[in-house]
């Protein structure tokens, strides 16, 4: 099993930064060298969709075209913790932000396997 648990949302003005949080943990999670974290987001009404990923254990990282430029994700292997940094936030970026785990690469929210209880995310206009 894998715990996930995000902080760091809130409510900011549109064009200000929110760092977000998600620490992980678990048994699994401490043999994890492939496992991707990907940060999902969720407005009302709205599916759950992509906003980035990163692998583990090489850094690499994936972005949704609607953040690139804008939001980093990185990973702190001695903390089992990844950010993501979220730059000149729109209106349009409100939402639960949450993380998710699987083993592999992927943008699809079906395809993981464990998730934290979300933080929100609130950008005003």
């Amino acid at each position: 099993q894998v715990q996930l648990v995000e902080s760091g949302g809130g409510l900011v003005q549109a064009g200000e930064s929110l760092t977000l949080s998600c620490v992980a943990s678990g048994r699994t999670f401490n043999n994890f060298t492939n496992y991707n974290i990907g940060w999902f987001r969720q407005a009302p009404g709205k599916e759950r969709e992509f906003v980035a990923a990163v692998r583990w254990r090489s850094g690499t990282t994936l972005y949704d075209d609607s953040v690139k430029g804008r939001f980093t994700i990185s990973r702190d292997n001695a903390k089992n913790t990844v950010y993501l940094q979220m730059n000149s936030l729109k209106p349009e970026d409100t939402a639960v932000y949450y993380c998710a785990v699987r083993y592999g690469s992927s943008r699809v929210a079906n395809d993981y396997d464990y998730w934290g209880q979300g933080t929100q995310v609130t950008v005003s206009s």
